[in-house]
């Protein structure tokens, strides 16, 4: 599983020209699911991202996990984290998890977000959207479970 976390001001999800999920202060997530995926992947990224500290102190160190300020989440399906550039200038997509695969992981992974307490907005999985992110810093991490620390 691959997520991308953008640290954000304010974002929101639109599908048709309508808004499915918004956030002020928090994290957007995009989130990848490979075939060998599993839930031990979802519960090391849900925990990495939750204990994840991208905010500043009283002194401007970023030692705040997001559960430290109140930050929310906004949560996207994104199977493009698994495209393959490697041959030829069109991605290949065939790292990405087959759609029933990951969708299931995909909700997985928002509600572990949400028994840790986090309040999650998510788009719709599979769909055509348009996310609109105000990036804080800018500050954007990779959270890859394959290369977790053993």
């Amino acid at each position: 599983m691959r997520i991308i976390i953008q640290k954000s001001l304010a974002s929101r999800v639109l599908i048709d020209d309508e808004v499915r999920g918004e956030i002020t202060k928090g994290f957007v997530l995009l989130v990848g699911v490979t075939h060998e995926d599993t839930m031990e992947d979802v519960v090391y990224c849900a925990r990495k991202v939750g204990n994840m500290r991208l905010f500043d102190d009283e002194d401007g160190k970023t030692n705040l996990a997001l559960k430290d300020v109140g930050g929310d989440i906004l949560s996207i399906s994104q199977f493009t984290l698994y495209g393959n550039t490697r041959k030829g200038n069109r991605p290949s997509f065939i790292n990405a998890a087959a759609p029933d695969h990951a969708s299931n992981l995909y909700d997985a992974l928002n509600n572990e977000l949400r028994d840790q307490g986090f309040h999650v907005e998510t788009g719709e999985f599979g769909a055509y959207m348009q996310v609109e992110i105000t990036n804080d810093g800018p500050m954007t991490i990779l959270i890859d479970s394959k290369q977790k620390d053993l």
